[in-house]
């Protein structure tokens, strides 16, 4: 059923809800269609239809705002002069008391049309579990290029957490199959690398490069420790991810670090 082609007023509001329900608002491609949809069921006299469209209308303008938020990450990207290909690079699990530090690089196709924006980028923290799955795939899906590199706690515990950091965005940035113009890195500039590199203060809430690295760091990180879990089931590395939180730090007091921990980092716990 279109209710486009169809008098609405001889539709019961049961197959109206039917078919609005079915509309993915935020991956509808024809807007003028949506408008005169919503159009038409103010038109209805049943407050119950009008009320169908103020949704579909909230929804519509949730999405003209997000398409807006989202072109100014891509915007601030381009902001930075006229580079061919922009890498964004990020890390995640600097400071858990277990498993790797993992870094990602992105180049994303920064000239696209608003229909080709991968929406909801954003610092990686802020998104559901579900969400950042979701655009993990889609990244890879439209990303031009990205790499992931991890350091494992041995070589943190060896080589310490600075050094590792920045030798997996090195890592990262270089690995690509396309070689940036310029690296875009969140927080701090790169030691030792030989492309232009801006640091960029809370870049993954600013860069849809860094953004979509922090992302795609995240998800894979939070991955692994999931598999680490699995073989080391006391800590709950599948909820806390290596991170030090009160069932993690009563389980290494109960049974004591196991392969993955970073020894360095348990030095004021045990």
């Amino acid at each position: 059923m279109n209710l486009l082609n169809n008098d609405i007023k001889s539709l019961s509001y049961k197959e109206i809800k039917s078919y609005i329900d079915d509309i993915n608002i935020f991956e509808e491609k024809n807007n003028d269609e949506i408008r005169y949809l919503i159009d038409k069921l103010y038109l209805d006299e049943r407050k119950n239809v009008k009320s169908l469209a103020d949704k579909l209308f909230k929804q519509k303008e949730k999405i003209i705002k997000e398409i807006q938020r989202v072109k100014n990450m891509y915007n601030f990207d381009k902001g930075f002069g006229n580079y061919q290909f922009i890498a964004g690079v990020d890390e995640v699990g600097r400071g858990p008391l277990a498993g790797p530090i993992v870094s990602c690089a992105v180049i994303l196709d920064l000239n696209i049309i608003d229909d080709e924006l991968i929406l909801w980028l954003n610092d990686s923290k802020k998104l559901s579990e579900k969400k950042r799955e979701e655009l993990a795939e889609l990244i890879k899906e439209k990303a031009l290029a990205y790499h992931i590199s991890e350091s494992s706690n041995e070589e943190i515990d060896k080589k310490g957490i600075s050094y590792c950091n920045n030798k997996i965005f090195l890592e990262a940035c270089t690995s690509m199959k396309i070689k940036p113009n310029l690296i875009l890195s969140d927080g701090y500039l790169i030691k030792g690398i030989n492309i232009p590199n801006k640091s960029v203060i809370k870049g993954d809430a600013k860069s849809a490069s860094i953004a979509a690295a922090s992302i795609l760091a995240k998800v894979y990180r939070d991955d692994l420790m999931k598999e680490y879990a699995k073989d080391y089931p006391y800590y709950a590395f599948e909820e806390n991810a290596g991170y030090g939180t009160s069932k993690h730090i009563e389980a290494l007091k109960n049974f004591g670090p196991c392969r993955i921990h970073r020894r360095s980092f348990l030095k004021n716990i045990l």
